[in-house]
């Protein structure tokens, strides 16, 4: 069965992101360029990006920080908390 697969590599040569597609099933570039965006802005910054992210939208702080090391790593007006 023939399949359409994209590979993202990271600089180390590891794979961070594999999509397969069925043969009559075209690939969204749109997706994959908005995958890259969120991978390569995770890599630099412990951040998660939800679904149907866009540069520019916000993003997830992907684990526990104090609001003082929150001010450290974002900048005090870099960040906003939400209760949930």
């Amino acid at each position: 069965l023939t399949v359409r697969s994209v590979f993202i590599l990271k600089p180390d040569k590891t794979i961070a992101l594999t999509l397969t597609y069925p043969a009559s099933t075209g690939r969204n570039f749109d997706e994959i360029l908005r995958v890259l965006d969120s991978l390569q802005l995770t890599a630099s910054k412990a951040l998660a990006t939800p679904v149907d992210w866009r540069p520019g939208d916000e993003a997830i702080v992907n684990f526990p920080l104090t609001n003082a090391e929150a001010d450290d790593k974002f900048g005090k007006d870099g960040y906003r908390i939400v209760q949930v």
